[in-house]
């Protein structure tokens, strides 16, 4: 738990969903995408990642803010990135998808995610675990998978068997 103490803020679950709960990452390019960025804000040390899980329609995430960056910032430049990189490649293949994500804003005309994530503040140790439980399970309970370290768009296996697919990943125990 050192890492949360020290911070000058709490870590925070968020939850992001796709649009209208389209299963838009479900292709594994968009799933990457999403993992290129966590890794470049961890590197940039913007953030830790504590754990996560990728879903075909949805994602969530413990991540805590280092620094000086705020959350609001971090999460709506991150969110704002990997919805453009994902689109690109929906643009560029012609996606059947795109109808679907079709929204004629006035800001955009496709819309990748949900306005509004949710994040919930983690203000204690039985809070996390709980939350790194739920995380971890929700491929099981979606039935992706029969043991949650089977999952490979997790943190589960880095926790249950130490591995290290994702460099950006930091156990909650420090």
């Amino acid at each position: 738990m050192n890492h949360i103490i020290q911070a000058k803020q709490y870590a925070d679950f968020i939850t992001v969903t796709c649009l209208e709960w389209i299963p838009l990452i479900e292709d594994k390019r968009f799933k990457e995408i999403i993992m290129r960025s966590l890794s470049f804000l961890s590197a940039k040390r913007k953030v830790t990642v504590y754990s996560f899980v990728i879903m075909p329609n949805h994602f969530h995430l413990i991540w805590q803010m280092l620094g000086n960056h705020t959350r609001e910032k971090i999460q709506r430049d991150f969110l704002k990135y990997t919805a453009q990189q994902i689109l690109k490649i929906l643009i560029k293949e012609k996606s059947p998808l795109l109808e679907r994500i079709l929204v004629q804003a006035k800001d955009r005309k496709y819309q990748i995610w949900e306005r509004n994530s949710l994040s919930v503040p983690l203000w204690s140790s039985a809070v996390i675990w709980q939350k790194v439980e739920y995380i971890h399970q929700n491929p099981v309970r979606a039935q992706l998978c029969k043991y949650q370290e089977e999952y490979k768009y997790s943190s589960a296996r880095f926790y249950y068997n130490g591995n290290r697919d994702w460099d950006f990943l930091v156990h909650i125990d420090g």
